[in-house]
């Protein structure tokens, strides 16, 4: 059976647009998945120490065979092959960043995996992206996208228009 996911991507290391275009083909490639949906692009205050460049944020909407650990072990597998090393410093500044945002209607609260993602209802640079590609998507135990997006608001967000594959 085929399961909607959504994964959020960020980076704001070694040309962030490169980076998050690189990580919408490896999504694109994984096997017994579907990359169905692209978000546009945001610049984005960091949410963690502010003395690191702005990132760029994304969401991307798959259709998977994968159970969610399995996507969660290839989509950490994605980071490590797109260079992504362990941040010094919590929420520091990262080469690229995946993270399972929801899995169909799943709710899972172990150690190394939380579905729906822990920090989405809070994080509009999460909401924002997955507002474009489901904006009535109900995220388990949360809401709809389009209800949590207006509550958090767009402060410290900027759509990214005029690059290279930008509309």
């Amino acid at each position: 059976m085929w399961f909607p996911a959504y994964v959020a991507l960020g980076s704001n290391l070694d040309q962030p647009l490169v980076q998050i275009e690189r990580a919408f083909s490896a999504l694109a490639q994984l096997e017994r998945c579907r990359l169905v949906a692209r978000s546009r692009l945001y610049k984005t205050q960091p949410l963690g120490p502010q003395d690191q460049p702005e990132f760029i944020n994304a969401a991307a909407g798959l259709l998977t065979m994968l159970t969610p650990r399995e996507l969660l072990v290839e989509l950490k597998r994605l980071e490590r092959e797109l260079g992504r090393t362990q941040p010094i410093v919590r929420w520091g500044p990262r080469v690229i960043d995946l993270d399972l945002l929801v899995y169909a209607d799943a709710q899972i609260s172990e150690n190394d995996l939380t579905v729906p993602h822990r920090g989405l209802p809070e994080r509009n640079f999460v909401l924002y992206p997955l507002r474009d590609l489901a904006p009535e998507l109900l995220v388990p135990g949360h809401g709809r996208v389009s209800q949590l997006a207006a509550r958090v608001g767009g402060a410290g967000l900027a759509l990214l228009t005029g690059a290279p594959g930008v509309p």
